[in-house]
């Protein structure tokens, strides 16, 4: 594995545990959400590095999922509510919300073992790989 893929999906297991420790407070949900995107976005930037691509400047987890979609498939429908979530969470406005308010404890559970499985996928992946 190139040295640059295996940081990526070391910053990503950083974010992961963060959102897991940000779980123990209820009223940090959208933290915590931001923390699982951003564990998703890390994940697939160290797919499209295995590539050989240079990833995209972009927090747009669909975006970046197309460039690997070849390799790794995931809930999209998950894929797209956390990406909203997460763009909502970078303005004090909407404070992460969710179409009914900010993520409940169990949103915000869903999205972090949606990020958890996606990175697991990803190394599952990448495992086999030397670069």
């Amino acid at each position: 594995m190139k040295p640059v893929v295996a940081r990526w999906l070391e910053f990503a297991k950083i974010d992961l545990k963060a959102a897991k420790t940000l779980l123990e407070d209820g009223s940090l949900t959208p933290v915590v959400c931001f923390h699982a995107q951003q564990g998703v976005e890390k994940s697939l930037k160290a797919l499209i590095e295995s590539k050989g691509l240079n990833p995209p400047k972009s927090h747009d987890l669909i975006m970046l999922y197309g460039h690997v979609d070849d390799m790794l498939t995931v809930e999209e429908d998950t894929l797209a509510k956390l990406n909203q979530t997460y763009l909502d969470t970078r303005y004090p406005a909407s404070l992460g919300m969710l179409p009914n308010g900010p993520p409940e404890l169990r949103d915000a559970k869903a999205f972090y073992e949606f990020a958890l499985d996606v990175h697991d996928k990803v190394r599952s992946i990448l495992g086999g790989r030397i670069s």
